[in-house]
């Protein structure tokens, strides 16, 4: 299908996504949840051909956001069910006030209308989309990757199922199966019809779609985490937090990248760290100083700009907090930020310090994620602050309207 007729049919149903009640949204939610683990092998035989296509072409780490088996299908499922046990947001009175001359002017949420999300890799985001889009009573539009496109049509077929099943349009979720540049180039420009697209990706994504873009765009995901260790840090929780941090999941955009070491601890710290990444196979790039400390492959200009999204941390030694928060500002890219340290002052500093969407106080940078965070599953996380920042969960997906209440005013 083309996809300015795609967009056609979307806008056909925006008012019938405004129009479902709660009730209505959770009951689809519920049989999309159904429908996924009714299909997960068909969606699981697909995703192994995507694989199979994939592994010559992207690196293991990338494989690992491919990759759908039966415990991720049961928590996109999860994930599903988990938001109708949120409050609707479509409706909700944001303000009421009463004007002198008697007129009520109430603020409520509305939907944004026709959502497009153009994303990679993660075939997960083909349902936590639709489920955020349907419950914030919006219209969904997805464009995935080339790599994933087996996966998505096989998981769209079966949230279509669902939709059929509770009597609600199937144009509620599309699939744009133009994965070329086209394809996501005809969704940038698609002013009037996408009311607004939400990129989620690498940053060559972001960054064309930011930059080209003619419809309201949301930046997200692009993550250069840093986890600064303080002077006061508890070195064994240090260590599990940069451990959790890096290696738990390195393909993900919430995931570590850098680690900052206060001067005083940086020789306790640095041999224990090295021992650590070892056993994880990861590669530790290490600047002067801490080149001094332990053996390692030395940092080049761009290791501490770079979205590894993989197996390498890059390692910096400072000299105290204001260095730390001097390099967090000049490399960060404004997504989750981390210190370790029994400081409450100095933590607070770190804090004020720091101007990312999430900042972390003695915990991994891995839990910035709309399902740790109680939104349910999440569209994305934008690190940018007009509108939506950090994970973008229903609220996130909804504008407002002012509606006034007269008897009869004029001005």
């Amino acid at each position: 299908m083309e996809i300015a007729q795609l967009l056609e049919r979307a806008q056909s149903v925006k008012t019938h996504a405004l129009t479902l009640t709660a009730a209505q949204k959770n009951e689809i939610l519920c049989e999309m949840a159904d429908t996924l683990l009714e299909n997960a092998q068909r969606i699981m035989t697909a995703n192994e051909q995507d694989m199979q296509k994939a592994k010559s072409q992207i690196s293991e780490t990338m494989l690992d956001r491919l990759m759908l088996n039966l415990s991720r299908i049961e928590g996109m499922a999860q994930g599903l069910r988990a938001l109708t046990l949120l409050e609707d947001p479509i409706g909700q009175e944001l303000s009421h006030v009463q004007r002198p001359n008697g007129l009520v002017i109430r603020r409520v949420r509305v939907p944004m209308g026709v959502v497009a999300v153009i994303y990679e890799s993660r075939p997960n985001v083909t349902s936590d989309a639709a489920g955020l889009c349907l419950k914030s009573g919006n219209v969904c539009v997805l464009r995935g990757g080339r790599e994933a496109l087996a996966t998505n049509r096989e998981i769209v077929k079966a949230l279509h199922a669902a939709l059929e099943r509770t009597g609600h349009p199937c144009e509620l979720v599309q699939l744009v199966e133009d994965t070329g540049r086209e394809g996501a180039a005809a969704l940038m420009q698609a002013r009037g019809k996408v009311d607004l697209l939400i990129p989620r990706g690498g940053k060559g994504l972001i960054q064309a779609c930011v930059e080209q873009a003619k419809v309201p765009c949301i930046e997200t995901g692009t993550g250069i985490c840093h986890i600064y260790v303080d002077e006061a840090a508890d070195l064994s929780m240090a260590l599990e937090i940069v451990d959790n941090a890096k290696t738990s999941r390195p393909s993900v955009c919430n995931a570590a990248e850098v680690c900052l070491v206060h001067a005083s601890c940086a020789e306790a710290f640095l041999p224990m760290l090295k021992e650590r990444m070892e056993l994880k196979r990861t590669e530790l790039r290490l600047c002067p100083r801490a080149a001094k400390i332990i053996e390692g492959t030395t940092a080049g200009p761009q290791d501490f700009d770079t979205e590894f999204l993989d197996y390498v941390l890059a390692v910096k030694v400072v000299e105290d907090l204001p260095e730390a928060l001097a390099h967090i500002r000049s490399h960060s890219t404004g997504h989750s930020e981390a210190i370790v340290t029994s400081n409450e002052q100095t933590a607070q500093r770190f804090m004020d310090g720091v101007d990312s969407a999430a900042v972390y106080v003695n915990a991994s940078t891995r839990f910035t994620d709309g399902g740790e965070f109680g939104l349910g599953c999440e569209m994305g996380i934008s690190t940018q602050k007009l509108g939506a920042r950090g994970p973008m969960g229903l609220c996130e997906l909804t504008s407002y309207q002012y509606r006034i209440l007269g008897s009869g005013q004029v001005r």
